[in-house]
């Protein structure tokens, strides 16, 4: 089964990690979907139920969490209500928001939702930073849940880390290095020389094969990995003279130019097509892909691929979320603590295991489950070491509230140049002017 979470033309897939022989796999949900309901009182004998609403996958059923929770609170059940598109379920939450009804007791935040609610509804939300230690987490995760003032709306779950994902077979074929550490040493000069590397690779490639799959893909590694991207601090849109934008740009019409791309929309189905047929030599890889690939590319690959550090000296992230108490919740007290349960290393390393979400817990990195954590599929990539060193040096860098949207239509245009040909110039016409109709 699939997990989707989407905002913004973003979607998020998860895998499962395993630290002895199981294969990652993507875990195809369709979601089960009441919506978040306020709770009743507790009754005579103290015994209350919290309500947990979130979108697509957080991983506590898969991983016994609710469970364990009561066993160790036997007053307290934890129901969980599931919306499976985060764009259905992000609405609703602003209307219960507005309205203080309907919420949850625990409401799930997606990390391209975070800055429109600490910049608009803050005060909508206990102050987390009076029940969790926010040095448990790494820096960049908790800033993007704080407000200027110090109140924090949200405990980081879930964080994608990038890296290379590659196909051994065909590096080898085009004469190129498969050990995942020289392959790394190959970049290790940044975006520029993975490049270089495609160019190494399209002298020799196996006929009908291409270096990357997306420049687009490869552009939101370029500007994930900068400090500089979307907004600055004070709230403008900066992204025409931002650095990050400006080098992913030039990147990735480097890339469309130089015919190192296969062209494909991630996700779309001739991009799925594309992997089951074995025609994409490398992937820009949050921690979450692994089951995209996996899956698309079936057990004929199998041990086929491997997985590298990000090029360059900072990483790249995509994809995250958060859980936040509302202050009109009606168990406050008690939401807070299930919160900062659900967040600790523990927990965070027995939901990574369950469904493969990486943590935002530093303290889960030293756990066996996350430090272990190998892939089969991928050569026994040690994922669990890759994605905690990665995840400890992206930068952080500020987030805006049209962020999405501007991401996306600039990857739209990217596909034009991939796909149709369109002139750069022209494609970056065209993307400032329809994100300048949407920002204004």
């Amino acid at each position: 089964m699939r997990i989707t979470r989407t905002v913004a033309g973003r979607s998020r897939r998860t895998a499962v990690i395993a630290t002895t022989g199981l294969t990652a796999a993507a875990l195809l949900l369709t979601g089960c979907s009441d919506s978040g309901s306020e709770t009743d009182e507790a009754d005579a004998d103290g015994n209350i139920t919290l309500t947990v609403a979130d979108f697509g996958q957080f991983g506590y059923k898969e991983a016994g969490l609710f469970e364990k929770y009561h066993e160790l609170h036997p007053n307290i059940t934890v129901k969980e209500n599931v919306t499976a598109d985060e764009q259905v379920y992000y609405p609703k939450f602003l209307q219960q928001l507005n309205t203080g009804s309907g919420l949850a007791d625990v409401q799930g935040i997606e990390v391209g939702r975070a800055k429109e609610l600490v910049d608009t509804k803050a005060d909508a939300f206990v102050d987390l930073a009076k029940v969790i230690d926010t040095d448990q987490w790494v820096n960049w995760k908790a800033l993007q849940a704080t407000t200027d003032e110090g109140k924090v709306i949200g405990a980081g779950t879930d964080i994608g880390p990038m890296s290379i994902c590659y196909r051994r077979d065909l590096f080898e074929q085009a004469g190129l290095p498969t050990d995942r550490e020289e392959v790394a040493a190959k970049y290790a000069g940044g975006w520029e020389d993975y490049l270089k590397l495609g160019e190494a690779y399209k002298a020799k490639a196996p006929k009908g094969t291409f270096f990357m799959d997306s420049a687009s893909a490869m552009y939101n590694g370029v500007v994930s990995s900068d400090s500089e991207q979307y907004y600055s601090k004070d709230g403008k849109a900066i992204y025409k003279e931002s650095s990050g934008v400006q080098a992913g740009w030039k990147l990735a019409s480097e890339a469309v130019d130089k015919k190192l791309t296969q062209g494909l929309a991630q996700f779309s189905p001739p991009w799925q097509a594309a992997l089951r047929k074995g025609s994409i030599a490398t992937v820009a890889c949050p921690a979450w892909m692994a089951a995209q690939i996996s899956t698309y590319s079936g057990d004929e690959f199998k041990g086929k691929w491997d997985i590298a550090r990000t090029p360059g000296e900072t990483a790249a992230n995509w994809g995250g979320s958060f859980l936040s108490v509302p202050a009109k919740g009606k168990h406050v007290k008690e939401a807070g603590e299930l919160v900062k349960w659900l967040t600790a290393p523990e927990q965070q390393a027995a939901v990574f295991k369950a469904v493969g979400v990486f943590p935002s817990n530093k303290g889960a990195y030293e756990l066996p489950d996350v430090k272990n954590a190998k892939l089969p599929y991928f050569n026994n990539a040690p994922i669990g070491e890759i994605y905690a060193e990665e995840a400890q040096i992206i930068p952080a860098a500020v987030l805006g509230p049209k962020d999405g949207v501007i991401k996306d239509t600039i990857g739209t245009q990217i596909n034009n140049m991939e796909q149709r040909g369109t002139d750069p110039d022209k494609a970056w016409d065209d993307a400032t002017e329809a994100i300048d109709k949407v920002i204004g």
